[in-house]
């Protein structure tokens, strides 16, 4: 008589294709994502992810809750990031701002969706980890602040929406042109924030103001239907 063993029978097995397939369906998002944007068919990113459409639907039952995994694993990179810059704040504020940027860029695939601006979710947990990447870039720039090593006028935002903008897939590029490219962006970026500016900066919007404005109004927007 045979059985199944603990750790050798169906269950630990299901569960690692279930995982499997979740990372390959999120894996397959966040391509289809950055080449279509948020619109792009859902049995295309099945397709992808060498799933059918039904196991996409068990993991994800509609286009939101694709999408706002897809942002909620992009934030939670971000914090990670920001949070292990701002232990070394203390002593090289500037490096930090500059490993912050460097680990975004390095990992920009993993960002499909923009830092700020395109699909907007009024999930919860996005909100909060929002709130927390803000609070460790002010760390940051704080400590760069009470060292004179920053410029005084530079806020979390500008910090994000550099990450933003430094990190967009520039698809027409070959890889090796678009991360020298984005070296470069980062060093220009990085010389502005040395202290004793040339120029005056105009006045930025808070955190608070561009969540606000990224926010919806009316709820999750409509799901698309699927041919």
């Amino acid at each position: 008589m045979t059985g199944s063993t603990p750790g050798r029978g169906g269950t630990p097995r299901l569960r690692a294709d279930a995982a499997r397939n979740r990372a390959q369906i999120l894996a397959a998002a966040r391509t289809a994502f950055r080449e279509s944007g948020t619109a792009a068919p859902l049995d295309e990113i099945a397709r992808r992810a060498g799933v059918n459409i039904a196991t996409l639907y068990r993991r994800f039952p509609d286009r939101d809750a694709l999408i706002t995994q897809v942002l909620l694993d992009g934030f939670t990179l971000v914090l990670h990031t920001a949070r292990t810059a701002a232990r070394t704040a203390q002593t090289d504020p500037l490096a930090a701002v500059e490993t912050f940027l460097q680990e975004l860029v390095e990992h920009r695939d993993l960002l499909a969706l923009p830092l700020i601006g395109g699909a907007r979710t009024n999930d919860p947990q996005a909100r909060e980890l929002q709130r927390e990447i803000a609070a460790a870039l002010e760390e940051i720039l704080t400590a760069g602040r009470a060292r004179k090593a920053l410029r005084p006028d530079v806020t979390a935002v500008d910090l994000i929406t550099t990450a933003a903008l430094i990190c967009r897939p520039l698809p027409h590029l070959p890889p090796q042109q678009a991360t020298a490219l984005a070296a470069r962006h980062l060093g220009v970026f990085l010389d502005g924030l040395r202290p004793e500016p040339t120029r005056t900066l105009p006045p930025a919007p808070t955190h608070e103001e561009m969540a606000a404005h990224l926010a919806l109004e009316d709820g999750p927007a409509e799901t698309p239907t699927e041919p």
